[in-house]
């Protein structure tokens, strides 16, 4: 394997303590950019001790822009933003042939430390009678490119999901303590993601079909109606449901609910220059901030 992608985001990371860390432009947000960061660094170093010719990390919380430069060795290719295709999100897969998933949480309607699928806006994804992850949605997107999951990072809820959904994936949790040694986690971490290359027993991962799901929606009724009907999909109460002929229809039509509009997919190229814009000027704050702090 000489390939690596990593997909990165801050909920299940050595700095995120709180959800005052995990939302954009607060000071405990700063931080905890500033300590996945150094997270991140730790895996890349290591990945290339083994003899990786390439790393691309690609920044997958909020804006995309929460990993300084600086702070990460400068042999990994770092992918800030959002980019509309062929991965929505993504972008590219870059010819990666592994994936670690760094700093995941656990899906909506879990009890783990900030439990999300995609947006705090919805209380659970349900598909085959069960919790739908983030990290079971991101492998599926990789599938047609042959990348295969191999290592899951996050807190002991998040890994279990991971552990349950992916047949063979290897773990690293990080338990949320104040206390917590972050250079001794983050030397655990290390040595875990270096193991999972040798991992054998994953192959590269897709939902099954038939690709049919529950969104159970927090909110008014009325709002929810309103989402639905934009979409012109069925609505009943706080459900909205989804049904699609394979998993980029499907998987298309979850991002459409969670973060966009009709009118807003007509100008998305503009859309996501302006929001990319905020991202990187939101991430500038946060330097200030650490540099205030003395950490650089």
């Amino acid at each position: 394997m000489k390939s690596i992608l990593i997909i990165a985001d801050i909920e299940g990371s050595s700095g995120c303590l709180s959800y005052e860390a995990s939302r954009f432009k607060t000071r405990e947000w700063a931080c905890a950019c500033y300590e996945l960061s150094k997270d991140l660094d730790a895996v890349v170093k290591a990945l290339f001790k083994t003899g990786i010719q390439r790393v691309v990390i690609k920044d997958f919380h909020r804006t995309g822009y929460n990993i300084f430069r600086e702070c990460v060795d400068t042999r990994a290719e770092l992918v800030s933003g959002y980019l509309r295709g062929p991965v929505p999100g993504i972008g590219s897969p870059f010819g990666c042939e592994g994936v670690l998933f760094i700093g995941m949480h656990a899906s909506s309607g879990s009890e783990g430390f900030l439990a999300h699928t995609f947006t705090s806006r919805i209380e659970k994804i349900v598909m085959h009678g069960k919790n739908i992850a983030e990290v079971e949605l991101f492998a599926s997107s990789l599938f047609p490119y042959e990348i295969r999951p191999l290592f899951f990072s996050g807190g002991p809820v998040a890994c279990r999901e991971a552990a349950a959904a992916i047949t063979g994936i290897e773990t690293w949790p990080i338990i949320k303590n104040r206390n917590l040694n972050r250079n001794q986690w983050r030397e655990g971490l290390a040595e875990a993601a270096v193991r999972s290359l040798s991992n054998e027993k994953t192959s590269k991962f897709r939902l099954k079909g038939p690709y049919e799901a529950i969104l159970y929606m927090k909110g008014s009724e009325e709002k929810i109606r309103k989402l639905a009907r934009s979409w012109k999909l069925p609505v009943n109460k706080n459900e909205i449901h989804i049904k699609a002929d394979n998993f980029e229809q499907f998987y298309l039509m979850l991002i459409r609910v969670c973060y966009l509009h009709p009118v807003m997919e007509a100008i998305l190229p503009l859309g996501l220059l302006l929001f990319n814009l905020y991202g990187k000027a939101g991430l500038r704050w946060a330097k200030k901030i650490c540099k205030q702090r003395g950490f650089f």
